[in-house]
């Protein structure tokens, strides 16, 4: 079986939901979750940068991140295990800023997220899981920020009975201590 990229342009203008070339036999599969050229016939610019993964435990939840200078557009996919992936549009100018989505994304589904510029980003781990970041900009650890997972504004509707509640989540020290929605929006005006 064959299966060809697909691009699904979402609600939040600019974020893509992308099926990945995949070819499976006998042997397994063959997977090519980024090409320059076939992004670009679908219309898509990524100028990739940094390749990132991370290997999370369930429960975990890496918070809603951003770079606020020099900004990290990113092709977010599961590769193994299985996340609830988050989207939420920072871009004050936009119709749909404020405004957040959730993904499942599955290490044997394949599907990959492109999370625009100016995006908050993070995810709860469902199961044990590596995840890949295709970055068109570099990690500056300077310019790193986020605003909380529960933050009340957003009012994110993360599926905790998947992993047995709230008191499963696992947050580093950086996540405990995010800034609000509120207090991002005022800071950032």
């Amino acid at each position: 079986m064959i299966r060809t990229f697909s691009f699904t342009e979402l609600p939040l203008k600019g974020a893509w939901k992308i099926t990945p070339f995949r070819a499976e036999d006998l042997r397994g599969s063959f997977v090519k979750d980024w090409s320059a050229e076939t992004f670009q016939t679908a219309g898509i610019s990524h100028d990739l940068k940094e390749v990132f993964y991370t290997y999370s435990h369930r429960g975990v939840i890496r918070a809603l991140h951003f770079q606020e200078v020099k900004e990290q557009p990113k092709l977010v996919r599961c590769v193994a295990g299985r996340i609830w992936d988050v989207i939420v549009d920072l871009r004050r100018e936009s119709p749909t800023y404020k405004k957040w989505m959730g993904f499942y994304l599955d290490g044997e589904i394949g599907e990959e997220l492109l999370v625009p510029a100016h995006f908050g980003h993070g995810y709860l781990v469902l199961e044990t899981s590596v995840v890949t970041y295709k970055c068109a900009e570099k990690f500056y650890a300077e310019h790193d920020t986020g605003i909380r997972w529960d933050d009340a504004d957003l009012a994110i509707e993360w599926p905790l009975d998947e992993i047995g509640g709230r008191k499963n989540v696992i947050l580093a020290e950086k996540d405990l201590n995010l800034q609000s929605f509120a207090q991002w929006e005022r800071k950032s005006r």
